[in-house]
């Protein structure tokens, strides 16, 4: 016992140590990325915003034009390329745009890029809305969470709440309220040119420097009826990008990968536990549970769905300690598939977790069950491998008469034997039928033959 306790006090501390260096490194990181560039007053804070709208991007514009307020600068351009993504994300971008200390210029860009759906309610927000040439915008018409149209009273009332919203935004930048709306109830678009022309932006640039030579002397109205005339022709340009951490984020910040990570998690610690003796599986496991819960920090999500995805292992877990046929097995499987639908319910389909993904991970997880399963009653099923129990069908040699009682040699020792049937002489040879304890009972063994 003495020998035993200082190695699971060493698994322990190593644990233990292992969960709060994950815990440092990642609040250190977190504290990393944020703060600003460094930059000098009355400089131009450049911010590239492109991917899906999400809570990663609306966090690190957040952080963009904070910097700019608190480092005085002159203004904030956002160069944007995006699909379109999550209302509420959308939603958080657009009023910090309106409540910002700063001009807020938005740039679609590069050329080929785009700003649909969420994308065109953003760059209707700006103080200053300008394109890159051969770029597109519109198509803001609001989709369910499976991409398809929102039918009935529930989509008459979506669909005129955001058209409200765009044209009041359009109004407040004096750009094309018609134009806007029909992006929303149409779902029309419009490239550079054509927006320009419609007066749905201000400006068509070839590159930053043009945008910024552009806008130069333009007088723009702040949330405080605070008037500035921008001086950007020769501001000094920094550019403030996505900090590790937010890349990172904007990486596992998938549905996809906070399933597996949470399965995998799940899964190792459940590992741990059979195999205490190894530390590899537990120190993975908490880590991929810490990186999982810290993606969906950044997602919309359903706890219930993590409930039932961490119930899931549990189950399979019983599994094997409690023999119960398969039914907390498939209990397990079904918890999972439950779980993963529910994780990200009510999400556009690009945040929600893949269906192939769900069912392939659950039809995976059926079958390392079902081959466990199989093994148990294998092994159950074996005869005993050790201990006397495996005397039985071994022959021996009487060595005193059995009547009934006696004794027989068997493997160089001498045991103590009852005769099934009859007096067995000394000398003759036995077969083990069973064993009671430190009683062998034997019959005699019939002539080869007969």
């Amino acid at each position: 016992m003495t020998a035993v306790r200082p190695v699971s006090l060493s698994r322990f501390r190593s644990l233990r140590l292992t969960i709060a260096l994950v815990f440092l490194i990642l609040g250190v990181a977190g504290f990393a990325c944020g703060g600003g560039p460094g930059a000098p007053p009355d400089a131009v804070h450049v911010l590239t915003a492109d991917g899906v709208v999400g809570p990663v991007m609306e966090r690190y514009l957040d952080r963009g034009i904070d910097a700019a307020e608190d480092e005085q600068g002159e203004a904030v351009v956002i160069r944007l390329d995006t699909p379109g993504g999550l209302i509420s994300s959308m939603n958080d971008i657009v009023k910090r745009i309106l409540s910002s200390e700063v001009p807020v210029i938005v740039y679609v860009s590069p050329q080929g890029g785009q700003a649909a759906s969420a994308g065109t309610f953003i760059t209707m927000a700006a103080h200053v809305a300008a394109m890159a040439p051969a770029t597109r915008l519109g198509a803001a018409t609001p989709v369910g969470s499976g991409g398809e149209e929102i039918q009935g009273p529930l989509g008459d009332k979506v669909t005129n709440d955001a058209a409200a919203q765009i044209k009041a935004l359009a109004e407040l930048r004096g750009r094309n309220q018609e134009w806007a709306e029909s992006a929303v109830r149409d779902a029309v678009s419009a490239n550079a040119t054509e927006a320009l022309a419609l007066n749905v932006v201000d400006l068509v640039a070839n590159d930053l420097d043009e945008l910024l030579n552009s806008v130069d002397g333009r007088d723009i109205t702040l949330y405080s009826d605070r008037e500035v005339t921008l001086q950007t022709a020769d501001a000094e340009v920094v550019f403030n990008n996505m900090s590790f951490v937010e890349r990172f984020l904007d990486v596992i910040a998938d549905p996809n990968i906070s399933l597996l990570l949470l399965s995998l998690g799940s899964l190792a610690i459940f590992i741990e536990i059979v195999n205490p003796g190894v530390i590899f599986p537990g120190v993975f496991g908490v880590i991929a549970l810490i990186l999982g819960f810290f993606s969906l920090s950044v997602l919309p999500f359903n706890w219930a769905g993590v409930a039932l995805i961490i119930f899931a292992f549990v189950l399979f877990g019983l599994e094997i300690f409690v023999p119960s046929g398969g039914i907390l097995g498939g209990g397990g499987v079904v918890a999972l598939i439950l779980g993963g639908l529910l994780l990200t319910s009510g999400n556009p389909p690009e945040f929600q977790v893949s269906r192939w993904l769900l069912f392939g991970l659950a039809a995976a997880m059926g079958a390392i069950v079902i081959f466990v399963l199989v093994n148990i009653m294998r092994i159950r099923m074996m005869p005993a491998q050790v201990g006397i129990e495996t005397f039985v069908g071994h022959e021996a040699v009487v060595r005193s008469t059995l009547d009934p009682q006696g004794f027989v040699f068997l493997d160089g020792e001498r045991w103590t034997a009852e005769s099934e049937e009859g007096t067995i002489q000394e000398g003759e040879r036995v077969v083990i039928t069973e064993v009671h304890g430190l009683r062998l009972k034997v019959r005699k063994q019939e002539p080869e033959g007969g």
